[in-house]
Formats: C-alpha cells, structure tokens, sequence
C-alpha cells in the first residue's frame, strides 16, 4: 500500500535548500495555473521527466570514467524519465496545449536542463532530495485534480488511449483512473529519490568517519615513534 501521505522531513541545509526551492516553485505553478490541472499536468511533467534523463546521463559519464559500477541507478533513472514522459504523451491528449503553452513547455524544458544539470553535480543530494519533495507536491496537485474529478467540478473524461495501453488499463476507464495511477507512479519516484539522497548522504557520513579514523590512527603512529 502507497502512503500518499509521506512528507521527508528535512534534517540538513541541504534539505531546507531543496524543499525551500521546490515550495518556490510550487508557488509559481500555483500563481500562473491555479486549477488548470490539466494544463498545469502538461508543464509540469516536462520539467519533472528532466531530472532522471540528466541524473542518469551524468551517473552514465561518472561510471564511465571511474570504471565502476553504478548499483543500478542509472536503469531506475532513466526509467522515471521515461515514466515521466508518459505521463506528459498522456495530458497532451487531456489537456491540449495552445501554441503558447507549447512555447512555456519549451522554454521551461530548456531552463530546467541547465539549471538541474548544475545543481547535481554541485550536489548530487541535494539533486535527488529536491526531485523527492517535487514528487511529494506532485502526489498533493493529483489529489486535489482527482478530487475536481470525483466532485463533478471537472469532466471526468474517457482515458485516452495511450494512458489504457501504457498502464494496461481496463478499456472503461475515466480520467479519474489515469490520475490514481500517475499518483501513484509520482510517489514510487518520490521514496525512491528520497532514498538516494539519503544513500548519498550515508555514504558522506561514512567518509568522513573513515577519514576521521585514518587521522586519529596517523596521530597514534607518530605519538609511539616519538616516545620511541
């Protein structure tokens, strides 16, 4: 069972920086969309199927150049990525966005890339902890559209086509169940980020104990050849 209700609360400066960034946006997709769900959907999901597609490039690179292995987190990036994706094909469909809206996609695409591009490899934990409360957002935006939904506020359309396909749907569906699914597929990618911020975060702690260790071991060596 997903908890829809998961917040991760933040425990560092890297934290607060990824959820204040995140609420500052959350804050301009509120302004400019308010209940436009479905538009908001439409943008949303091309920003949000950019930080797998980069993670996963930059991991691919590091792998490469390192010569070691990457624990499988490039195949669950760029399968988010790629999940993400989905979810836009299949707003487009709902939503359908005028030229204008086409245009934003465009330009937040190409601002997102960079800016997400540089915040990974400043900090990789931060990266992925600023992806997990997105996601935490996204799960809240799916529930008050599926509320829309379910108090008749919004038209609870046929489910397109490829939304019946990619997620093996039955061929009655609505809108409502392609926006349970999708929330549920933004929680999955929501712990799973969360979690490679704190691997990230748990392997720093253990560098900096073994340094740590190593220094203290290097003073005791000199301390004995000096008594010597």
């Amino acid at each position: 069972m997903i908890d829809l209700n998961k917040h991760f609360q933040p425990k560092n400066l890297s934290d607060k920086t990824a959820l204040l960034f995140t609420k500052f946006l959350r804050l301009l997709a509120d302004t400019f969309f308010k209940k436009r769900y479905g538009h908001r959907a439409v943008v949303l999901e091309t920003v949000a199927a950019v930080p797998g597609m980069v993670a996963g490039m930059l991991i691919h690179l590091k792998s490469l150049r390192k010569i070691e292995d990457d624990r499988g987190w490039i195949k669950t990036l760029l399968d988010e990525a790629e999940n993400e994706r989905m979810h836009l094909m299949t707003f487009i469909h709902v939503a359908k966005p005028t030229a204008i809206e086409r245009f934003i996609i465009m330009i937040a695409q190409f601002i997102f890339i960079f800016t997400y591009g540089i915040i990974y490899l400043i900090s990789q934990r931060t990266a992925h902890r600023i992806v997990g409360y997105f996601e935490e957002e996204a799960v809240i935006s799916y529930t008050e559209y599926l509320n829309e939904l379910e108090a008749g506020t919004i038209e609870d359309l046929p489910a397109p086509e490829i939304a019946i396909n990619y997620w093996n749907l039955p061929l009655h569906s609505t809108l409502k169940d392609v926006v349970k699914v999708i929330r549920d597929d933004e929680a999955g990618h929501r712990d799973v980020n969360h979690s490679f911020a704190d691997l990230i975060n748990l392997r720093k702690t253990k560098k900096s104990i073994n340094s740590t260790n190593k220094k203290n071991q290097n003073k005791k060596v000199d301390l004995e050849k000096i008594s010597n």
